[in-house]
């Protein structure tokens, strides 16, 4: 095995598999510097800002098997401690038998450095001048950031008159044009690094050497403060040339509002723009009939167990002149079309669950019905984005998180067993934080532990349970 080192090589990688996709995977360990994918070879290789960020990856995907669009990658140390952008012409990776061409070489520079594809598009160079206006690279982004979003954050710091999103490979991109040169390089100082929301939307900050922004239309993509009486664009592309189209992260959501506009940031951020195979996208019915259950063991909260790993859930109702039938309100019609999709035909208590959608468009509110809009065990208020990569049928194995910092896995154990025969277990540490994957003999004896024993407390903790897709500890 290679010494510990900042690059870290993936094999598998195919076709379907997008930079961005890479970038998702590893960016919740730390800043990544460069991405190189190698195509012809379904690989590439991925430098972190340093080794700890490497180590850190690569530990957590020793025990979680890596999984990009329904295809598992795998990840090990590279041979090479840096990655340099002087030899794209040259085969110098020990680990690939063969010589790269420059088109089949791409380097992407994420989070600490701009992509060259960007700095093609709108002109910009990485030794441009300070300037009032500013490139920005919003990273590791969870939720939507819109034209007034951006201003509310570059504001404070001098009038901004123009501001432009628009979507590269780099990612979520904007370009802000101060009135002054001096506001610009006090908010690259005070910014740049800085999140937009907690632990996420990371922002990193250049000068473009642009001179003037056009804005053509004021909407939720571009802005021009000393102009309110610009038109609103309906459809078409971002105003400024050579931007690309900015709405097309959007693409799924619909008029009402920021929670589905956020829903939609996470679905692009969790498929890299597609979908898993047989989902649509397009359903809008938001309420699910579930029938076939198991009256002397079913409940609201256990339903809510189980459904709210496909997405928030706002009211259940069991059905008392149907005790096998319930309605699950989900958040909306893309949420409720993944329920349908996974857990039809699951086993659950003996039964096996008829899950479809319901002819209601919502549940009316009543004594009847069990209120969850509100519940912090609601999965997708964050981490929408990890949340929908990590939906899947239910497996035999579950994964457990926020334990107790002195769970054992004996304790582990014991808090499941009840519920069927435990093949194998496994307690590790992941960010400083205990976790722990438990395999059972069949599918139905983990889905039985995850809605019986999700949302438990545990020694001053609420575990939290999941599918995992991994086939074997």
């Amino acid at each position: 095995m290679a010494e510990p080192s900042k690059v870290i090589h993936v094999r598998n990688v195919g076709h379907e598999i997008s930079e961005n996709d890479l970038l998702q995977l590893f960016q919740p360990f730390g800043v990544i510097t460069k991405l190189v994918m190698l195509r012809a070879k379904n690989q590439a290789l991925l430098q972190m800002q340093d080794i700890p960020s490497a180590v850190n990856a690569l530990q957590f995907y020793a025990n979680v098997q890596p999984s990009i669009r329904g295809r598992n990658v795998y990840v090990q140390f590279s041979s090479h401690q840096e990655l340099t952008t002087m030899d794209q012409n040259q085969a110098r990776e020990d680990e690939f038998s063969f010589s790269l061409s420059r088109t089949s070489l791409f380097i992407l520079l994420s989070l600490s450095l701009f992509s060259f594809s960007m700095l093609s598009a709108v002109g910009n160079s990485l030794d441009a001048q300070p300037n009032r206006i500013l490139l920005v690279t919003v990273h590791h982004m969870l939720y939507p950031i819109t034209a007034d979003v951006l201003h509310q954050v570059f504001s404070p710091h001098g009038f901004v008159e123009k501001i432009v999103t628009f979507q590269k490979s780099a990612g979520f991109q904007a370009l802000i044009q101060y009135q002054s040169r001096q506001s610009a390089v006090t908010a690259r100082s005070t910014l740049q690094g800085r999140n937009i929301y907690d632990g996420c939307c990371q922002l990193d900050i250049q000068f473009s050497n642009l001179d003037e922004l056009q804005v053509n239309y004021n909407n939720d993509r571009s802005r021009d403060f000393t102009n309110p009486n610009l038109p609103t664009e309906q459809k078409g592309r971002s105003s400024q040339p050579g931007y690309g189209d900015a709405a097309g992260m959007y693409s799924g959501a619909r008029a009402g509002g920021f929670s589905q506009m956020a829903n939609a940031a996470a679905i692009a951020a969790a498929f890299g723009g597609g979908l898993p195979p047989g989902i649509t996208g397009t359903n809008e019915r938001c309420t699910v009939l579930v029938a076939n259950l198991n009256p002397d063991r079913i409940d609201e909260d256990k339903l809510f167990n189980l459904f709210s790993i496909y997405g928030n859930i706002v009211r259940i109702k069991l059905l008392r002149n149907k005790p096998d039938h319930a309605l699950i309100q989900m958040g909306d019609g893309f949420q409720a079309e993944l329920a349908v999709h996974f857990l039809k035909g699951a086993m659950l208590f003996g039964k096996r669950l008829e899950v479809n959608y319901s002819k209601h468009a919502n549940i009316t509110q009543g004594a009847d019905t069990h209120e969850y809009v509100n519940s912090n065990l609601n999965r997708f208020n964050r981490n929408a984005a990890k949340n929908y990569r990590y939906c899947c049928s239910p497996t035999k194995m579950v994964h457990l998180s926020t334990l107790p910092q002195d769970i054992t896995e004996e304790e582990v154990v014991s808090l499941l067993e009840e519920h069927g025969t435990i093949v194998n277990s496994k307690v590790f540490e992941m960010n400083g934080k205990k976790q722990a994957l438990v395999q059972f003999e069949t599918e139905e004896q983990a889905t039985e532990a995850l809605v019986c024993k999700h949302a438990s407390p545990l020694s001053g903790s609420v575990v939290r349970i999941s599918f995992s897709q991994l086939q074997n500890i």
